[in-house]
């Protein structure tokens, strides 16, 4: 609608290229936009720029997603949906991401690609804190991706760039070597080796088994899951002693060595009166009694983490203030009541590094010995903004509390985890919980998304900690009709294990640790499929081991 529109040239010492000024529209008086293209190699690189005065961006699609018209099935979208998916051009499910933000289970990492006829097309987003994709794929194909740019407190407010990849012999797996090369010369990828240097701790996790517990769980009526027809379902209590006997049946089960997370020990148990948790609950043991769960974890050589949330901002909290809370661009507070505390808003991560701080002096002043820390959801949700207009925040903002939310917690020894391993937080976690595959109709279990692949692990797998369900059918993340304990093996990632287990059980769990501890250190060189049928599959490893696993015979080998 710009009724003045000039392009010029615009060369660097680098690169050729383009600049084009859109000016003078209709509806938005004094918005100016300036849109640029550098070719550089083979490679091009967009930038949109605005100048808004008084009418302000509150989205912008640009550039329009590439053709992509084929049907073949051959050719295929790479995308970092959770740990990745290949999404075949014909394939026959529906798919509709109308828009989401980069830094979620929608893109753990800002890039995406399609090839055809082995030529490809990679598409970056350099600048990836308001930035995202919409990725739509109807029955039968073609797939569709375009990038999305979202308002900063509702402007553009900054410059938003894209790179744009072309590799005439391109594979998913060059696409995330490529994705691995920018994330090192940008300085974000932080290796395995340099966080244990910063932090000795995280050696007591590198080729661990993780053990996750919980003690309280308490479903208030106004919760979506508390349970009318079993009312007394909604109340579930192990003492912190009877979860201590837990683990010291593992340990003489043969569990040498552990990571163990405790859900629920706040007093009013798991997922409630966040962030005012403490005191700890005096129906699972009071401080006493953890202090002794503590202890009992050091005895038997296990690290003792807690889980802990510092975003859902519940109703119940003793501090509970809307001050504190996120405010959207039309005013409201948000409200909703899903998990066991009940009604709850979100919290404003500016606060959250002064109720860590506070917590977990209370947790020393108390003298309970804690190794780590996992804080809930901050590697996963949305990046936040609130309109507060004496507390605003941005999403960037909110990415730098979370982060030095985390350096709070290693300044302590801690090992540090959270959720799932999006990419902007992967320099500073040690761990994160679970980084498996999106599934159709839900993540809770059902077919696989597309064609499942390790794009994550081929560019951070020895970066950060990944654990994996040790399951024989599905799961959290794994497709139906494959075993759990073969992707952990494939991937070469931490297993989970639970109290109770034989000594069968963990004899393999502790044959998987084993591979994990040695191939920690080590790149994810390769993925690849061995037949069409796509179920036996092998990764290499940057010193030389290959792991070989077939989902139809649940056979594998390591050489």
């Amino acid at each position: 609608d710009a009724r003045e529109k000039k392009v010029e040239e615009f060369r660097t010492g680098y690169s050729v290229g383009l600049l084009a000024t859109l000016s003078d529209f209709p509806d938005a008086e004094g918005l100016k936009i300036f849109l640029s293209l550098h070719l550089i190699g083979s490679e091009a690189e967009f930038e949109a720029v605005a100048s808004e005065e008084e009418a302000k961006i509150t989205s912008l699609y640009w550039p329009k997603a590439v053709r992509f018209d084929t049907q073949s099935p051959d050719d295929f979208s790479v995308i970092p949906f959770m740990q990745g998916a290949l999404i075949p051009a014909n394939w026959e499910k529906k798919m509709n991401y109308e828009g989401g933000l980069c830094e979620t289970r929608f893109l753990y990492m800002p890039w995406w690609g399609q090839i055809r006829e082995g030529r490809g097309i990679q598409c970056i987003i350099e600048t990836p804190f308001d930035g995202g994709a919409k990725y739509v794929h109807p029955e039968g194909g073609p797939t569709k991706i375009s990038p999305r740019w979202y308002s900063s407190l509702g402007a553009l407010r900054y410059p938003r760039r894209i790179r744009y990849v072309f590799d005439d012999g391109a594979t998913y797996v060059s696409m995330a070597k490529r994705y691995r090369r920018y994330a090192k010369e940008t300085g974000h990828f932080v290796s395995l080796k340099e966080k244990l240097a910063r932090n000795p701790a995280v050696d007591d996790v590198i080729g661990k088994p993780v053990i996750h517990i919980g003690s309280l769980y308490h479903f208030v009526p106004e919760s979506q899951f508390f349970n009318k027809e079993k009312i007394e379902v909604n109340h579930n209590l192990q003492t912190f002693d009877r979860l201590a006997e837990g683990l010291n049946g593992l340990k003489e089960n043969g569990l040498d060595d552990a990571y163990v997370h405790l859900d629920g020990w706040g007093y009013r148990g798991y997922d409630s009166a966040h962030p005012d948790v403490l005191p700890v609950g005096e129906e699972q043991g009071g401080w006493k009694d953890l202090r002794n769960f503590a202890k009992t974890c050091k005895d038997l050589g296990y690290l003792f983490a807690v889980h802990d949330n510092y975003r859902d901002f519940y109703l119940n909290a003793v501090s509970f203030n809307e001050q504190l809370a996120l405010k959207g661009q039309n005013g409201k507070i948000h409200r909703s009541a899903t998990w066991c505390g009940g009604d709850q808003s979100l919290l404003s991560a500016r606060f959250a590094p002064g109720y860590v701080r506070r917590n977990h002096d209370l947790f020393k002043e108390n003298g309970v010995d804690l190794g780590g820390a996992y804080l809930d959801v901050f590697a996963v949700a949305d990046l936040d903004e609130s309109f507060q207009e004496a507390n605003p925040m941005t999403r960037e903002d909110c990415a730098k509390f979370r982060l030095e939310c985390f350096s709070l917690l290693r300044a302590r020894g801690y090992v540090v985890s959270s959720e799932e391993p999006v990419d902007y937080a992967v320099p500073d976690l040690d761990l994160v919980h679970h980084g498996p595959y999106p599934t159709y109709p839900n993540l809770g279990g059902g077919e696989a998304v597309g064609i499942p692949v390790p794009l994550f692990n081929l560019v951070y797998h020895d970066s950060i900690l990944l654990p994996w369900e040790m399951g024989e059918d599905g799961g959290w993340g794994i497709p139906k009709g494959d075993a759990g304990w073969l992707h952990c093996i494939l991937n070469s990632g931490l297993p989970y294990v639970s109290p109770g287990q034989s000594k069968e059980q963990i004899e393999k769990v502790n044959k998987v640790a084993a591979l994990a501890r040695r191939l920690a250190f080590a790149e994810m060189v390769n993925h690849e499929f061995l037949d069409d049928s796509k179920r036996k599959q092998r990764t290499t490893y940057s010193d030389g081991t290959k792991v070989t696993v077939d989902f139809e015979t649940k056979e594998y080998r390591i050489e």
